[in-house]
């Protein structure tokens, strides 16, 4: 039996602080280019909703999470997003703009263009909760979801109560049309056992795709550290599969910088990270990895899929 890597205490939580993580610091040099309210209407512009008439940030720091947001006359008319050579290359400029801004700095950013259109897919992982404790403090009116399967951990769905306690925040679960027992009696079984794509695909993406209409963007928590596919992610970009503007707040983090900040503000997380499972999704396609193991080693295992398709192209 091999050893369990603990992703917990010692190795990763709680651990020391290298550098002090900024916490809405004033905007960086570089991106005092335009102003968050000037950078928005040139990218609503180019994405073809038109002249805005906002005169600053929508986002109230102060409400609480029951208090509705204030539509923006724009937001509410403007067409959807187009990927239009002129919106992607202002989306690929305010990508390279925000490369050196902190997460929460990208996250007012996505929150003064596209709230309330903006929104947060979650799968409750570490960087997740990340998020929405900065979200919390930002903008605690963002719509944020999680993609229930069906075949998640009860330590998973547990999470969702905690953040509902801790922030006021309540994550609307987003289902499949069919129930786990429906969906295996029509394929005459788990689908997982020998097609886990099209599960994901079924019990996953066609939920997401469902979960995006009538929004504009969407926050991710993925880190370009954790695989290949992700290392290429821009921090806001096109995404072409689900037709959203996506933005990656944390593409830039390492897992130590994340760790370091859900010790420093005690914020909730799986308890199965303490159990050797770094990354956490359906019971049946995730196990616990050993020491050395990549920290994604324990999704599908015994299969070459390491991705349920979210965050590729």
């Amino acid at each position: 039996m091999g050893l369990v890597a603990s992703f917990r205490n010692p190795v990763i939580r709680p651990i020391e602080m290298t550098s002090t993580p900024r916490i809405m610091t004033p905007p960086l040099p570089v991106l005092q280019v335009v102003s968050p309210t000037e950078d928005a209407a040139r990218i609503r512009q180019a994405a073809g909703g038109g002249p805005t008439a906002d005169t600053g940030p929508t986002a109230d720091t102060g409400r609480n999470a029951d208090t509705p947001q204030t539509p923006r006359s724009d937001s509410e008319t403007a067409a959807p997003p187009q990927p239009t050579e002129t919106f992607l290359a202002e989306l690929a400029e305010a990508s390279q703009r925000l490369e050196s801004a902190t997460p929460q700095e990208i996250l007012q950013f996505a929150v003064d263009r596209f709230a309330p259109k903006f929104t947060m897919a979650t799968a409750f992982g570490p960087e997740g909760m990340v998020l929405i404790q900065m979200l919390s403090e930002l903008a605690p009116q963002t719509p944020i979801f999680n993609l229930e399967t069906g075949y998640q951990f009860p330590e998973t769905l547990e999470l969702r109560e905690e953040i509902k306690r801790r922030y006021g925040i309540e994550v609307e679960l987003k289902r499949p049309a069919t129930t786990v027992e429906e969906y295996e009696a029509i394929h005459g079984g788990p689908v997982y056992t020998t097609d886990p794509n099209r599960c994901c695909h079924d019990r996953k993406l066609s939920v997401l795709k469902q979960a995006a209409i009538g929004m504009d963007a969407w926050a991710s928590a993925i880190r370009r550290d954790q695989s290949d596919d992700r290392r290429r992610a821009p921090i806001v970009g096109w995404d072409a599969k689900f037709h959203l503007v996506k933005i990656s707040p944390l593409a830039n983090w390492t897992k130590k910088e994340v760790w370091n900040w859900i010790s420093r503000h005690d914020i909730p997380y799986n308890p199965l990270h303490d159990r050797g499972y770094p990354s956490v999704g359906c019971w049946p396609c995730t196990r616990s990895v050993q020491i050395g193991e990549d920290e994604r080693a324990g999704r599908w295992s015994g299969f070459t899929k390491t991705e349920c398709g979210l965050h590729t192209s």
